[in-house]
């Protein structure tokens, strides 16, 4: 499927982290302190979001190879992680109510956003090595 030849890309992966990281503590506390409340279509979209997007890395990692390609395979597994748990956070948040200053429900949320955070990250990330700003660009 996708011929990996991965190169290191530790800052712009630690970037990603810490501030999926950053994201999901601060939307834990707004969301305990009852600043947020996000709704059930919030969730839905966030769901459609991370269902659709395989699909769209797979389409541009098939149609590239070499360079291209080990970009794709250099952020697949944060990207993988961020669609996996915003999927299942927010299918947790969608099939049970919390109350708006529920500790569970808090940090709850906190990983759905921090998981989201992280797969924009991850594709801000790729968007950054296939056009070539950073590290070498073969022509």
């Amino acid at each position: 499927m996708l011929n990996c030849c991965c190169e290191n890309r530790l800052s712009c992966t630690l970037g990603s982290i810490t501030a999926s990281i950053i994201v999901g503590i601060v939307a834990a506390f707004l969301r305990y302190f009852a600043v947020i409340a996000p709704t059930a279509a919030f969730w839905w979209v966030l769901f459609g979001i991370a269902v659709v997007y395989p699909a769209v890395i797979l389409l541009a990692g098939s149609a590239c190879g070499g360079y291209e390609g080990a970009c794709v395979c250099s952020v697949l597994p944060g990207i993988l992680t961020g669609i996996a748990g915003t999927i299942v956070a927010s299918l947790v948040l969608l099939g049970i109510t919390f109350a708006a200053t529920s500790i569970i429900g808090a940090i709850i949320t906190g990983l759905a956003l921090g998981f989201f955070s992280l797969l924009i990250a991850s594709i801000l990330c790729l968007i950054v090595c296939r056009s070539g700003c950073r590290g070498r660009r073969e022509i």
